[in-house]
């Protein structure tokens, strides 16, 4: 991997507890990423910040590190009770959530600390019995820590460090009047280290930054370019009718190690998953409404590299950091540009190169001028050839619905892709 994503401060030159060192060592970590150069020592001064910077820059280390440091050199208040967490990491989401857990685990391992993780969808009884034991991070979402700070499992007398990750998501997912509610039963801003990161700092997360820390110091980490130079951008224009078989297309032609597709619906995504494991290629869905049991297995089995392909709306678009994703592919292109970014911010993460590629079709098209707008510069077009549109296997549950909407006669409308003669022509055409 290239290290021209590092900065030149070494985590040992910030003179960080033992157990901090240890884990950040094992981790793999040697030199910090430019945000965590910046906001770093800014942090560990107890300086309150407030970070921007574009994702995959190692923002989560960063807050745990600075966090962990707190509470090792700060002793905590002698009449604390064991259900009074001294830190609170808040997520906008579930899956943010978890990830948060996971890497406070890994770089918190020497640390001796309680660290849990509560968000809703699933494990209410298990999460509530983890928490009456006693915890001393506590990370999750907004609603599951509303829930249980309301039934008085725990309370945020002995907070010493807040967290706020992804603060302008907060904003687009209405979460802000629950930060407030939570932030105000904390201790006074100036009685504890205050940390919040976002993609961008709008007016709004500012206005939440200022009125909630103690005189912030804003650290602003933007590039040139809104999105990673080491990304290589391209967008294909298609009919509605050619989506699938050209997607299937790509996939057979590239063949990537590590994918995510992203979809606007999940109705979409169900569709293209048929389609997909009908001709031959295993992929998943991951949205709103698949259990949450079941996004943590699906998200593990892409980590791990079980599941090569993961068709998901934009529940991960944010705040994952899985490693190895080679290709990104925009089935259908966002409404908000910043949502793009994010996408395809999912490959070329810490310095690896990636590429993104992108459908402008009959429904969504609109979207690719603002989004063109919004990074600076046009995507590279690519060129549909006819190989790339090959005929496809209906998806069993398809022919079973095509068969019960038949009319009499016997005709019914062909699928995407299927071989009827105005998809073969097109193909011809356009090859």
């Amino acid at each position: 991997m290239q290290n021209k994503h590092l900065s030149n401060i070494a985590f040992s030159e910030l003179g960080l507890p033992a157990q901090i060192t240890q884990a950040v060592t094992e981790a793999g970590f040697t030199f910090c990423t430019p945000i965590q150069a910046q906001t770093l020592p800014l942090a560990l001064q107890g300086r309150d910040v407030c970070g921007q910077s574009q994702t995959g820059t190692g923002k989560t280390a960063t807050f745990l590190i600075a966090l962990f440091n707190r509470l090792l050199t700060h002793t905590p208040a002698a009449d604390r009770k064991p259900n009074q967490p001294r830190a609170v990491v808040i997520a906008p989401t579930r899956e943010l959530a978890i990830q948060i857990h996971r890497d406070a685990l890994l770089l918190g391992k020497y640390t001796g600390f309680n660290i849990d993780v509560v968000y809703g969808g699933t494990g209410y009884r298990e999460q509530r019995e983890s928490l009456e034991k006693g915890v001393d991070i506590l990370i999750g979402t907004p609603g599951r820590i509303i829930d249980y700070h309301k039934q008085h499992v725990f309370d945020f007398r002995a907070v010493e460090v807040a967290v706020l990750d992804e603060a302008d998501r907060m904003f687009d997912l209405g979460f802000i009047k629950d930060i407030r509610f939570l932030l105000r039963r904390m201790p006074k801003p100036e009685l504890r280290l205050n940390m919040m990161f976002s993609a961008t700092l709008s007016l709004r997360v500012l206005e939440l930054a200022y009125e909630h820390m103690n005189n912030p110091q804003e650290v602003r980490l933007v590039r040139d370019t809104v999105t990673a130079d080491n990304i290589e951008q391209s967008v294909y224009y298609t009919s509605n009718n050619e989506k699938i078989p050209l997607l299937v297309g790509l996939l057979r032609k590239l063949e990537p190690t590590r994918i995510l597709v992203f979809v606007n619906t999940k109705e979409a995504g169900h569709e293209l998953r048929e389609y997909l494991n009908a001709n031959g290629i295993h992929a998943e869905t991951l949205s709103g409404d698949v259990p949450q049991k079941k996004r943590i297995e699906l998200l593990a089995q892409f980590k791990d590299g079980q599941l090569p392909l993961l068709v998901a709306t934009d529940v991960a678009a944010r705040g994952l950091h899985i490693p190895d994703v080679s290709h990104v592919i925009n089935y259908d292109l966002p409404h908000d540009p910043e949502d793009y970014v994010h996408r395809i911010g999912r490959t070329a993460r810490a310095g690896a190169a990636g590429e993104a590629i992108s459908f402008a079709c009959e429904t969504y098209a609109f979207s690719l001028p603002e989004i063109e707008t919004y990074i600076g510069h046009k995507i590279k077009a690519a060129h549909v050839s006819s190989d790339l549109i090959p005929t496809l296997i209906e998806p069993e549950k398809r022919k079973r619905e095509e068969f019960r909407r038949r009319p009499r006669s016997g005709r019914s409308s062909a699928p995407p892709g299927g071989g009827n003669r105005r998809h073969r022509s097109r193909s011809r055409r356009t090859g």
